[in-house]
C-alpha cells in the first residue's frame, strides 16, 4: 500500500495481495481520519461480499474466488467507540461480464486497487440500533 494526500483528500493504491479494507483502515488510522467518503476500483482474487437480512437482522455473506474487477467501491468512514469503522459496497464483475454486488467485507487484490479517500473535518460516530439491528450514523 502506498498513498499521497492532497488537502483532504487521499490517493490511496493498494498492491496486490493485500486486503483493500485493512489498507483502508490502517491509512485511516494513521491520518486519523475520523469521517470520511471512499470511491475506487480496481481487481481482485478473493471478495467477501453480503447482504443484511433486514427480517432476521442477520448478515448473510459469500466469499468469491476467481478473477474479478472491481467495478465500483463505495462507502463512509466513520468512528464507532473511538475505532475507525468503515462501512463499504462494491460491484464486482467477472470475465463474462456477471456482477455481483453488495456489503464488502474483504477484497484480496490480485493487480492493484485505485482508491480515493476524502476526510471531512470534524468526526461521525455509531450507534448500535435494536429496531434496526445495524449500527447507524449518531451525530
Amino acid at each position: 500500500m502506498d498513498y499521497k494526500k492532497y488537502g483532504n483528500q487521499y490517493l490511496l493504491r493498494v498492491d496486490k495481495g493485500e486486503g483493500i479494507a485493512a489498507s483502508i483502515r490502517e491509512l485511516c488510522e494513521k491520518e486519523q481520519i475520523r469521517c470520511g467518503a471512499i470511491h475506487g476500483l480496481g481487481a481482485a482474487d478473493r471478495v467477501e461480499l453480503g447482504l443484511f437480512r433486514t427480517d432476521i437482522k442477520q448478515f448473510v455473506g459469500h466469499t468469491y474466488e476467481g478473477m474479478y474487477e472491481i467495478a465500483s467501491l463505495n462507502g463512509n468512514i466513520s468512528q464507532m467507540e473511538g475505532k475507525v469503522y468503515l462501512h463499504l459496497h462494491a460491484v464486482i464483475g467477472d470475465e463474462e461480464n456477471e456482477t455481483r454486488g453488495g456489503h464488502l467485507v474483504e477484497a484480496r487484490v490480485s493487480a492493484t486497487a485505485e482508491i480515493v479517500i476524502t476526510a471531512f473535518e470534524g468526526g461521525a460516530d455509531r450507534r448500535f440500533s435494536e429496531e434496526i439491528g445495524l449500527n447507524l450514523f449518531a451525530f
